[in-house]
């Protein structure tokens, strides 16, 4: 018994752990927008009409999932950023959340 408390205990502590690290940092969203997004979408995030949709206030028009799977596939002239861990989709969509 005090065997399997142990393990409950340590698993629930490494969950815990894993959950906090996790955490979607708009700061470093921030960043990799810079880097990927600025080129199209422009550093102000207005786009360029006709071409670029402005993503100022991208989380009106979509759910953060459907966010995410743009980035993850492209569409349109957006090219995929599969290249992008799935932490740093996360952190660029929380920043657009913003």
């Amino acid at each position: 018994m005090k065997t399997i408390l142990t393990v409950v205990v340590v698993l629930s502590c490494a969950v815990f752990t894993t959950a906090a690290w996790c955490k979607d940092d708009p700061a470093a969203g921030a960043k990799l927008y810079t880097a990927n997004c600025t080129a199209c979408h422009g550093a102000d995030r207005a786009g360029m009409p006709g071409a670029f949709p402005a993503l100022t206030d991208v989380s009106k028009r979509l759910q953060p999932v459907q966010i995410k799977d743009k980035i993850r596939k492209g569409g349109g002239l957006m090219p995929p950023f599969s290249q992008l861990s799935q932490q740093e989709i996360d952190d660029i969509t929380s920043f657009l959340a913003k």
